[in-house]
């Protein structure tokens, strides 16, 4: 027979965890971790959305693209003249269209003016006003923080100065109707809500 004294139960510390605490420390922890796991999701998704962009926002874009903006001392070598105009045309709906419409001026771009900031309308004054070096710095670099990419390694300097050329001679607003891209997906749209309401 046994006749050892029983252990007694040793009871945590306060410093000590005993595994009752350690399980729920651990689920604590857990949903807190996911908590601000979706908060960090929610913030993400709500900052990426295309919007309308703020006096400050824009104003901020501004003076970041007067600071950065080069080539203003550059001179066009192409020839101003309807071929240059039409070479830079093809290069231009090839390249650009998907942002400024076929036309320059963002006819048919459904997120032109959600963008933040929104999408240059290329016959405004404001980009008129750049020298031709400076549209073709644009085009060669991009502008940051802007949605507009650099072309560079992907044109040629003849071809981005050819568009250039064709910047200053747009076609009227809305006269070359929206990318095709943009109208099908139009047309797609228009034919599910159309099956919808049938059904």
């Amino acid at each position: 027979m046994n006749t050892a004294s029983p252990v007694p139960k040793r009871h945590s510390g306060p410093g000590e965890s005993s595994p009752g605490n350690l399980d729920a420390r651990s689920g604590k922890n857990g949903r807190l971790a996911a908590a601000i796991g979706l908060s960090i999701a929610v913030f993400s998704m709500i900052s990426c959305q295309a919007r309308t962009p703020g006096s400050v926002e824009g104003e901020i874009g501004q003076k970041t693209k007067e600071i950065t903006i080069g080539g203003k001392d550059l001179v066009n070598p192409v020839a101003d003249d309807l071929e240059s105009q039409g070479r830079g045309g093809e290069h231009f709906r090839h390249h650009c269209q998907f942002c400024h419409g076929l036309d320059g001026h963002n006819t048919g771009v459904p997120f032109a003016g959600k963008m933040s900031p929104p999408v240059a309308d290329l016959g405004s004054d404001a980009v008129q006003a750049y020298r031709d070096g400076q549209l073709k710095w644009i085009i060669e670099n991009g502008i940051r923080f802007s949605g507009m990419p650099g072309w560079k390694d992907i044109l040629t300097d003849d071809e981005m100065w050819a568009i250039v050329r064709y910047i200053r001679h747009l076609p009227a607003q809305g006269s070359l109707g929206a990318p095709k891209i943009f109208e099908e997906s139009a047309h797609e749209h228009e034919s599910t809500k159309g099956a919808e309401h049938h059904h």
